[in-house]
């Protein structure tokens, strides 16, 4: 895949997660969106290849990080929070268990 391809595929794959992870908070979704392009359209001259793979390697991250470890909180009262993970978030709860499983 060209350069140019993977470049235009990670700034996709950005947006996306944008939209997934801040879904239903106007002013994060605005912040984020305003972010991306502006980091994109800074370094949209830029020609290193050495420093296009760096920069989309720092951009793959980001998008993991925010995919992988980023959850909604909202005040409902004083002291008080909501949370709203995502199901892509949410592991299986498994008890702990001290003596091993025997296989069957």
């Amino acid at each position: 895949m060209g350069t140019r391809m993977k470049v235009l595929r990670v700034f996709k794959d950005l947006h996306k997660t944008r939209i997934n992870v801040f879904k239903d908070d106007d002013r994060a979704l605005t912040a984020t969106r305003l972010k991306i392009n502006e980091e994109f359209k800074t370094n949209k001259n830029e020609s290193s290849e050495e420093n296009i793979k760096e920069m989309l390697k720092m951009a793959r991250a980001v998008e993991t990080i925010l995919r992988e470890n980023v959850i909604q909180a909202e005040h409902v009262e004083e002291n008080k929070m909501l949370l709203r993970p995502r199901k892509s978030l949410l592991l299986e709860n498994v008890p702990y268990c001290d003596s091993p499983r025997t296989k069957t």
